[in-house]
């Protein structure tokens, strides 16, 4: 015998052999039985013994009123599967609960995963799922989501304020029905998606664009799972403040300090520069200029006119593409026709100060006015651009007095200006409308004098009376039998 079981002559092995939870029992002679499990049981008695030392009244309590099953003979649930006993002590072996019997010692089971499931007084072994809550843990799409959430936050070094509400939304967004059963794409996009509304809400100066560059992500996938969000959340997200964005734009530039990538004379003080830009940036607004656009080029074209109007001589042929490249940031594609925009602009208003219409400016002087342009910028536009609410009185005169306008709404405001007077101050849409393409020309056969239906006649009778007189038309042309019946209403 050895390893604690015994070989027969016909190749048998007796013993008990414990899986994990379950026990499987083969046929063991009572010698086995007595030798391997014998120094268990003793341990059983000996702890047993301490016990009622210790609780004298423990003692008293007779067997069958600590054992609930009665004793009968043969297996069944509550029972030893050897013997049929259903004395069935809990031993704690090595913090693990077994339920040894009293009789032979036969260990029944071992390794229970929980002590607060009913059915284990039965016997009945517990799951997996349903002992440790693996079905309520976090999946690992979520658990994806959420790591990137916090590690979007630590990129854009957010406080941790606003780290735990985006997660807190993550979270919701994920366990929603219409956003749960998403595509993997969508599912990286939330998680900017949730920082983005963070940061709004707490009027921090980001846009989707940067999200977007840092996530690798489509614009228009990201700007329609915001609107989702937003709408299925019922979150309140205030509106972007344009001034912070300025802000919080021109301070990644690095043309406030000295490097081998920047000259001594493209560095420029910081408070000045965003001052400035700010104003640049407030004028483009007052002028059609910002309004249904992306901010950054925007924002991009002001602080490069506001940085060549602080030092208007060394930097005067420095180009957009290399400010650009000097600052360290990205040129949007916009940015140039959003420089010319704001030179228009300044332009017209230079036009209306005295000592500066004699100089006859243009678009790279003009740059060196550019402070004393913003700073009568209400003056100068309202002289430089008429008022729209006096065109608007006129309009509606018009419109009362049963006149039609056909032609187009900038036509119009041509013929009523009068010579030497200012144009009005329209948004570039209605100054460069779009290339409509041109119909197609109409098919030259057709002279309208074809014979029209009586169906297709009733598709253009409008009123009762018309009906009316339809009909008694085509009466009359069914009693006359030598006329022809009516195919078209005459006047």
């Amino acid at each position: 015998m050895r390893g604690g079981s015994d070989v027969r002559p016909g190749g048998e092995r007796g013993g008990a052999t414990i899986g994990s939870g379950k026990v499987r029992r083969l046929e063991a002679s009572p010698q086995l039985r007595k030798i391997g499990v014998g120094r268990r049981w003793e341990k059983v008695s000996s702890r047993r013994q301490q016990l009622e030392q210790l609780h004298p009244e423990l003692g008293s309590c007779s067997r069958s009123e600590a054992e609930p099953a009665p004793k009968m003979s043969g297996g069944g649930p509550g029972r030893c599967p050897d013997c049929g006993c259903a004395e069935l002590v809990e031993d704690s072996h090595y913090a693990q609960s077994q339920l040894v019997c009293a009789e032979c010692g036969c260990v029944v089971s071992e390794g229970l995963l929980t002590t607060t499931f009913a059915d284990e007084g039965n016997l009945r072994e517990v799951t997996y799922s349903r002992s440790t809550g693996e079905n309520e843990r976090v999946s690992r799409s979520q658990q994806r989501g959420l790591r990137r959430v916090r590690d979007l936050c630590r990129v854009l070094q957010l406080p941790s304020t606003f780290e735990d509400t985006a997660v807190s939304y993550y979270q919701r967004a994920f366990q929603h029905p219409g956003l749960h059963a998403a595509r993997l794409q969508k599912k990286e996009v939330l998680v900017g998606c949730c920082v983005l509304v963070t940061c709004r809400q707490h009027n921090w100066p980001l846009t989707m664009g940067t999200i977007c560059t840092l996530l690798y992500a489509n614009l228009e996938l990201f700007s329609g799972t915001y609107l989702q969000i937003v709408k299925v959340l019922g979150l309140d997200v205030p509106a972007l403040s344009l001034a912070d964005l300025v802000k919080t734009y021109c301070s990644s530039f690095k043309l406030f300090q000295t490097s081998p990538s920047v000259p001594v004379k493209f560095v420029e003080d910081k408070e000045k520069m965003v001052s400035r830009t700010l104003q640049l940036v407030e004028l483009a607004s007052e002028t059609w200029l910002v309004t249904g656009r992306h901010p950054v080029p925007v924002i991009t074209a002001a602080a490069y006119l506001a940085w060549r109007s602080l030092q208007p001589g060394g930097r005067s042929t420095c180009s957009l593409s290399r400010f650009c490249k000097l600052a360290g940031v990205d040129l949007p594609h916009p940015a140039y026709l959003r420089v010319q925009e704001l030179l228009a602009i300044l332009l017209r208003m230079a036009g209306q100060l005295a000592w500066l219409r004699i100089l006859n400016l243009d678009k790279q002087t003009v740059v060196k006015h550019i402070g004393d342009l913003l700073q009568h910028r209400c003056i100068l536009l309202r002289q430089a651009f008429r008022d729209e609410a006096e065109e608007e009185g006129e309009d509606e005169q018009q419109h009362e007095e049963g006149e039609e306008a056909r032609s187009s709404a900038l036509e119009t405001l041509e013929k009523k200006r009068p010579a030497g007077s200012p144009p009005p101050l329209l948004p570039p849409c209605m100054l460069r409308p779009p290339k409509r393409p041109c119909p197609p020309p109409t098919d030259p056969s057709i002279t309208g004098d074809e014979e029209i239906s009586d169906s297709e006649i009733e598709q253009y009778l409008r009123t009762p009376r018309e009906i009316k007189d339809f009909q008694r038309a085509q009466a009359l042309s069914q009693a006359a039998p030598g006329a022809p019946a009516p195919s078209r209403l005459t006047s």
